[in-house]
């Protein structure tokens, strides 16, 4: 039987980010009313930095579960990052086990975070991967779209692979929808045609986002 990790070690994880996020910088949250009290969501999160997971870990009204690349689970972060109750991926492969996991955080009616691009990029959203459609149309969940803007615009003094200490980085929450067409089909073509409806949504809230925040 495979864990699903719980709600209360995701929120052991949220009280870490709120510390670390609010003490070295100076996020501004926008729109974090949004995102559903109860029930399973998805937080669709760009990623153009790394800080980007940590810092919608701290500020999300939620605790949240993200999908982590394997590759993060290193030395003493593999244990830290369960104890929080972080998911483990496999990207190169069909990894059932944390397919299974992320699919009863949202049964559990948890927050399941994922960067639907796979990878950290320019953070725009351009291309995405079918795993984001798999869950929200597999689970019914709804998808809340996140912009976190600044968190790449320069290098820091102090550490050349962070953000200036105490520089602002807005994290701007949208809409909640859903991806599905209301049929419930699960197939290749329901979830092409949920990719293609999820990648619209999600960079039209980018380009609101970037307009409101002037980033």
């Amino acid at each position: 039987m495979t864990e699903v990790p719980s709600a209360r070690s995701a929120d052991v994880g949220r009280r870490i980010g709120v510390g670390l996020m609010y003490g070295l910088w100076n996020p501004r949250v926008l729109g974090a009313w949004k995102v559903p009290t109860h029930g399973p969501v998805i937080l669709a999160v760009n990623h153009s930095h790394n800080i980007d997971g940590p810092m919608v870990m701290g500020v999300a009204p939620r605790p949240t579960h993200f999908l982590i690349k394997k590759e993060a689970f290193v030395g003493p972060l593999d244990p830290f990052l369960t104890g929080i109750g972080q998911l483990k991926v496999d990207r190169d492969t069909t990894d059932r086990t944390a397919i299974t996991r992320a699919l009863g955080v949202l049964e559990n009616g948890g927050v399941l975070g994922i960067f639907p691009e796979g990878t950290r990029g320019e953070g725009d959203f351009a291309s995405l991967r079918a795993g984001l459609a798999y869950f929200a149309v597999r689970s019914g969940a709804p998808i809340v779209p996140v912009a976190v803007l600044g968190s790449s615009d320069r290098p820091g003094r102090l550490i050349k692979g962070l953000p200036p200490l105490r520089s602002r980085v807005d994290v701007v929450f949208g809409e909640p929808f859903e991806a599905g067409d209301g049929s419930g089909r699960r197939t290749r073509t329901a979830l092409d045609e949920a990719t293609g409806r999820i990648q619209k949504q999600l960079a039209a809230h980018l380009e609101n986002a970037r307009r409101f925040t002037g980033r």
